[in-house]
């Protein structure tokens, strides 16, 4: 039986990655990064912190991290800032709401700061949606480590074996995974993320909920 699900925001919710990562490769080229593209791929799933360690390390220490932190800030708030309804997933909202209707408790364990997500959940007008709300800034450990899944299954008093990890990012899917809790997978084609730990893939939220639907009808008639 399957009674709760636990959520990452970011290529899960809303269609981001594309519109981080061109902005970021925008901003590396503009450093005079000369390197793949891929190797900026690195920090899709990970926190800001670990995001900017990456980008100075592809940057070879030639501009300081302070310097990163405060570009990409402006770049992303006030040149080009993310419209997170438009980005949404078609059919999100509605299989959002049919979970609740069904009973299931939702969760969001996401690598961005919790005004990020806040901010998220309010423009989509899902803000109500989730029982527990987490970043990786409340935990010991980000993911990879599974910290933020086990804290929002323990807050959610619903055992592990009756929850699921819905993810895109290997990081995320390692975190799930190390939590103990089955991980369902968001297919990426564009980033190559590694997904091969991730117990099922899935198109989108309506294979999810299919997934949930038939397996919770199967533990009613046994």
């Amino acid at each position: 039986m399957i009674r709760a699900i636990l959520f990452d925001m970011d290529g899960i919710l809303f269609d981001s990655e594309k519109h981080y990562m061109e902005g970021t490769i925008d901003q590396m080229r503009a450093y005079g990064y000369e390197g793949e593209e891929k190797n900026i791929y690195r920090i899709i799933g990970t926190t800001m912190e670990r995001t900017y360690a990456i980008l100075y390390e592809l940057l070879e220490g030639k501009v300081d991290i302070e310097t990163l932190r405060r570009n990409n800030e402006y770049y992303f708030t006030f040149l080009h800032p993310l419209n997170y309804k438009e980005l949404m997933f078609d059919g999100l909202k509605e299989i959002i709401e049919r979970f609740r209707e069904e009973g299931l408790k939702l969760a969001l364990c996401s690598s961005s700061p919790k005004e990020t997500i806040l901010e998220a959940l309010k423009d989509m007008g899902i803000e109500d949606a989730f029982s527990v709300i987490l970043s990786s800034e409340e935990v010991d450990k980000p993911k990879p480590y599974p910290d933020v899944y086990c804290l929002a299954q323990e807050r959610l008093g619903i055992p592990k074996e009756e929850c699921i990890v819905y993810e895109d990012s290997q990081m995320g899917i390692e975190a799930g995974k190390r939590a103990g809790i089955k991980t369902i997978a968001r297919m990426d084609d564009r980033y190559g993320q590694d997904q091969s730990e991730a117990d099922i893939q899935v198109k989108d939220i309506q294979e999810v909920y299919e997934i949930v639907r038939k397996e919770n009808e199967n533990a009613r008639s046994n």
